[in-house]
């Protein structure tokens, strides 16, 4: 299993710059997304571009150029923080639901806390190719605020989407599937309906590997603790390869989770209420004793 930390290659004041995203070519006959609100219902279809409503994230986002590079769980640090699992098989997509938190991250620092899910794949060589998506709240954008973000290998930077403005207690629905040609799509749902943020030609194929963690990393320069209350993750579902209903990640799923000893030791709980569609992850304090952490 491969998880992640942050590399400081550049300044704070020169990390961040105000930057159009492109729509991609296969979605610019999309309808622009307007502002809109938090959803209130939940999506009744999958997301795709013939979704009820379906439209495109346009404007300005920040772009940030801080790296994230794929270690060994062995080797990262003590200041980043996994939790959750990822699939052992390949599958062509996956969507759920995820609390936002204040996660009180320190400003002018690289400390970071998300919610996200992520398909990737090995391609050897040290080389892993991924798009991720979900939410952030980051220590060198946004002054404490919490973004809707993604991050793929083919830019290389995160991108924040301010022009949904998520607070504290909001549910964030996310999609993220191929429909063919090695084309990777990021959705939000979000006004009540299925917003496109990123469609990416990744060398992943038609299938990947996927995971649904929430991170949290304390910048090494500062050494801190960090308090998370619990974020839940629920309703995750598993797209098959090919096509075909989505399916609740469940126990009959091959799955690998992360390293229990090293979540208590920072002082984080991971909590599996129903294996492995819906859990929560955060502070110890009130989820109880680590709870099927490692296998």
């Amino acid at each position: 299993m491969k998880v992640r930390t942050v590399g400081r290659v550049l300044g704070l004041a020169g990390l961040l710059a105000a930057l159009a995203v492109a729509a991609p070519a296969q979605a610019r006959e999309l309808p622009v997304c307007g502002k809109g609100k938090a959803s209130t219902k939940a999506p009744t279809k999958p997301a795709g571009r013939h979704s009820p409503g379906a439209c495109r994230a346009v404007g300005r986002a920040l772009e940030s150029g801080v790296r994230v590079h794929r270690l060994r769980a062995q080797a990262t640090g003590g200041g980043y923080h996994h939790m959750g699992a990822g699939t052992a098989g390949e599958w062509g997509g996956v969507s759920g639901r995820i609390s936002v938190v204040d996660g009180g991250i320190r400003p002018g620092t690289y400390d970071f806390v998300a919610g996200r899910f992520m398909v990737k794949r090995d391609m050897g060589a040290g080389k892993i190719t991924w798009l991720e998506a979900g939410w952030a709240e980051t220590g060198w954008a946004g002054a404490g605020r919490q973004h809707v973000y993604t991050y793929n290998t083919n830019t290389r930077s995160w991108a924040f989407y301010d022009q949904y403005a998520l607070k504290p207690g909001d549910r964030t629905w996310i999609d993220l599937h191929t429909d063919g040609q090695g084309v990777w799509q990021a959705w939000l749902w979000w006004d009540n309906r299925w917003n496109l943020l990123t469609a990416q030609r990744l060398p992943v194929g038609e299938s990947a590997y996927v995971e649904q963690y929430v991170e949290v990393y304390v910048d090494p320069r500062r050494a801190s603790r960090i308090d998370v209350p619990a974020v839940t993750v629920d309703n995750v579902r598993l797209r098959p390869v090919g096509g075909g209903d989505p399916q609740y990640w469940r126990g009959d799923v091959n799955t690998l989770t992360g390293d229990g000893a090293t979540q208590r030791a920072g002082g984080f709980c991971l909590n599996w209420q129903n294996r492995y569609d819906t859990w929560t992850a955060g502070d110890c304090p009130g989820l109880g004793l680590l709870n099927g952490a490692a296998e």
